[in-house]
């Protein structure tokens, strides 16, 4: 019951938002609009930052915790090992979608190239550097445990948690006080996620209206196909990852949908995958996955598992080829995938991160960079379904997984 007042609380405060918004982009000077903007913005990001004080202590305490209990190294790299087999399927699914919808629909040729927003593409132009190998690498490899959870750096606080529950787990009992401590902590975290998705409804009230009241639904009228054919593929997408669960999860796929309303809903009208790691670490418990399969898969899943970001790019990056003219050949396009399957990884934490992959990605296959103002007007509601996407491929790799070990258990005590 608490859940659907929430899931009711967020569609009102959606509504609303975008009610206010366009009122004030309709009536409003231009002063009184910027001002509406920039301030009722800072609801939603007091929401995002609220939650994200507490995604580290969260992430390090249940992945431990989780790693620990699942007791030595072969058990960690089979879990881990059947997650990464989702990932890269999942990717390879979502990059190929994007690009077999491009191709069919060509949205490029319906962007109107007048409506470019360069203003908010200077942005975003100081970030390419982020994608060489070096950057990758100093990405994921952590220099310091603190200055990782200091920055929210999900990738580098894996990677020491995973070194850190392997050693508590070599100590056996010796490591038992430090994994009940942290198991209390972790408890006590989830607690304050109760507190915090108490302000959603507002903080999905402020990031809508800003929007809305700063660009207005006038952009519709110029992206209305762009963002259509992407909202298909979205569509197409969440068939294909549906399907798979039901023949994974069978019947129990339908009570799954109903645990991820909530989270679906906060990542899908703040735009923020993140958000929701908290929400959804509780609601894949409370399913019945374990918890140490949770804190092992969720954090890597923000990392590598990014299928709704995933099918955009290769989205975008055609578009805008088209857009400009440019004849890409299929064996460009397939190499073009393999290099979105490598500087993808690892982004989760990077504002904008879809967009600045794409202006890479553009920039590397002698497509106008520049073309990413294009697609800026329209990106907010394009990130809305992308992050909606990230969590239910994340979820389903989590509920996935844990049914196969479950599986195996079970075939186990038979034998």
């Amino acid at each position: 019951m608490k859940n659907n007042r929430l899931t009711y609380s967020i569609l009102v405060a959606m509504l609303l938002g975008v009610l206010a918004g366009y009122l004030v982009h309709r009536y409003g000077s231009a002063g009184f609009v910027t001002d509406f903007a920039v301030n009722t913005k800072l609801l939603g990001t007091i929401f995002i930052r609220l939650v994200k004080t507490i995604i580290a202590p969260l992430v390090f305490s249940t992945l431990v915790v989780g790693i620990a209990r699942l007791g030595d190294l072969k058990t960690v790299g089979r879990i881990g090992g059947k997650a990464m087999l989702w990932f890269v399927g999942g990717s390879i699914v979502s990059l190929l979608l994007g690009m077999f919808l491009v191709n069919l629909f060509q949205p490029g040729s319906y962007i109107d190239l007048t409506q470019a927003d360069n203003a908010g593409l200077k942005d975003l132009m100081g970030s390419t550097s982020q994608f060489s190998m070096q950057k990758f690498v100093e990405h994921m490899v952590p220099s310091s445990a603190f200055e990782a959870m200091s920055t929210n750096e999900i990738l580098q606080i894996v990677v020491f948690s995973v070194f850190f529950g392997i050693a508590a787990a070599s100590f056996g009992d010796k490591a038992g006080p430090v994994i009940r401590t942290l198991d209390s902590l972790a408890q006590i975290i989830l607690k304050i996620v109760g507190y915090i998705m108490n302000f959603a409804p507002v903080g999905v009230f402020g990031t809508l209206a800003a929007v809305v009241a700063e660009k207005g639904v006038g952009i519709f009228k110029f992206y209305v196909v762009y963002f259509g054919f992407f909202a298909l593929g979205v569509l197409v997408l969440w068939i294909l990852m549906i399907g798979a669960g039901t023949l994974i999860l069978g019947s129990r796929m339908k009570e799954l949908m109903r645990r991820l309303s909530n989270p679906l809903l906060i990542a899908f009208s703040t735009t923020s995958s993140e958000a929701v790691f908290p929400k959804l670490t509780t609601e894949l418990e409370a399913f019945g996955c374990k918890s140490q399969v949770v804190a092992f898969i969720l954090p890597l899943g923000y990392s590598f598992n990014l299928m709704g970001s995933m099918i955009y790019m290769t989205f975008a990056s055609l578009a805008i080829a088209q857009a400009y003219g440019i004849h890409l050949p299929i064996s460009t396009q397939i190499t073009m995938l393999l290099v979105l399957m490598v500087t993808s990884k690892g982004v989760a934490g990077v504002p904008r991160a879809a967009l600045i992959v794409v202006l890479a990605t553009c920039s590397m296959f002698k497509i106008p960079p520049e073309g990413v103002a294009l697609i800026l007007p329209i990106d907010h509601f394009c990130d809305m379904l992308r992050s909606a996407t990230n969590v239910l491929g994340n979820a389903l790799t989590t509920t996935s997984v844990n049914k196969w070990e479950n599986n195996r258990l079970a075939a186990k005590k038979l034998t």
